[in-house]
């Protein structure tokens, strides 16, 4: 399964939240997200399951591990 909403870039140079505002705009990201579905269906050999680019899911989801943000405090403001 393929979910747009988790190729969002995030700053964190900035304040103790991550910033969107760098993320690209959907003109742009949206060619970028079907051209990764059409790869990764062609790679397996088989459709991939996606959500609506930009709708707001629901996605129910059991996670093996830890996410990792990398945070560089070199490069804060």
């Amino acid at each position: 399964m393929l979910i747009s909403q988790f190729t969002l870039h995030a700053s964190t140079k900035k304040g103790n939240r991550p910033s969107f505002i760098e993320a690209a705009r959907p003109e742009v990201a949206i060619p970028l997200y079907e051209a990764m579905i059409s790869q990764l269906s062609t790679d397996l050999g088989k459709p991939i399951q996606t959500g609506e680019f930009g709708a707001d899911m629901k996605v129910s989801l059991l996670n093996d591990g830890p996410v990792t943000i990398l945070i560089d405090s070199k490069n804060r403001i």
